[in-house]
């Protein structure tokens, strides 16, 4: 791999790219000799590439869309294709206020940072701005006439909703994606889902079986912080929505709320 030449590939959309190993103490897998994440120094945000002693000879990196007027390109890990046959790609881009990566779902066939977009759009949405008659131009906008998009969530307009039972609507509650930073939701309805105990040492939640084993286990567990979500409900939102890394948005009606479509295997999952 050729680390001079993916900083330079970094620099032309205005990142910064820093490579280092991981120490003795933390190797990553083979099948996973690297792990690409957002950083920080005094300079400011910058992508880290953090590689397992030795695996630099053995990766192959490469950007092979770059779009620079959008701050985004496809980066293509060729690394895999002799042993599974498989392409792992990552869009890398700035959304707003901050940089980000994303491992790209169903990535066979993506060629293209437009490509790779569409592909983190559920089924949901991308049927939503067909029946808008969204043109292909604003597609990526953040604001059109088949969503509102804030992260990684995107706000499907749903004027004829109409919830079940109004004293179950909740306000200002957290909506998140497995241990990420929580959107604050002004009004919320939500309903299905699997009741989960949520804990920093366990992000994605327990189910209550889950739950019971571990206190037998370790009982003072039942001390700890927990704190009840229900995992991957039907959700909806109205009022102001607000992230620390995003511009807040109002919702004027209900509109249903849909959770991006990246690859994360199972590690992932919508908790609100």
């Amino acid at each position: 791999m050729d680390i001079d030449l993916l900083a330079r590939q970094f620099g032309t959309i205005g990142a910064r790219l820093k490579v280092e190993e991981w120490n003795t103490r933390r190797t990553l897998s083979a099948s996973q000799p690297f792990t690409l994440d957002i950083g920080g120094d005094r300079r400011g945000e910058l992508f880290v590439l953090k590689l397992s002693p030795g695996a630099a000879d053995g990766l192959d990196l490469t950007a092979t869309d770059i779009r620079p007027h959008q701050r985004h390109l496809l980066l293509l890990d060729r690394t895999l294709t002799q042993a599974s046959g498989e392409k792992r790609k990552f869009l890398c881009g700035h959304d707003e206020r901050h940089w980000f990566v994303a491992n790209v779902p169903n990535s066979r066939g993506v060629a293209s940072v437009t490509e790779a977009m569409e592909a983190l759009k559920p089924a949901v949405v991308i049927g939503a701005q067909r029946r808008s008659g969204v043109r292909a131009k604003d597609w990526h906008n953040r604001h059109n006439a088949g969503f509102i998009r804030q992260g990684e969530w995107f706000f499907l307009p749903r004027p004829n909703f109409e919830p079940s039972h109004s004293f179950m609507i909740l306000r200002d509650e957290p909506i998140r994606r497995g241990g990420g930073k929580p959107h604050m939701v002004e009004e919320l309805y939500r309903d299905g889902g699997v009741q989960v105990y949520v804990h920093r040492n366990y992000p994605n939640g327990l189910t209550q079986s889950q739950y019971e084993a571990l206190l037998a286990r370790k009982p003072k567990a039942s001390s700890w912080d927990w704190r009840p979500m229900r995992r991957n409900p039907s959700v909806h939102a109205r009022g102001r929505i607000r992230h620390p890394d995003h511009a807040t948005i109002i919702l004027p009606c209900w509109h249903q709320v849909v959770m991006s479509a990246e690859s994360q295997g199972g590690s992932v999952v919508f908790l609100d």
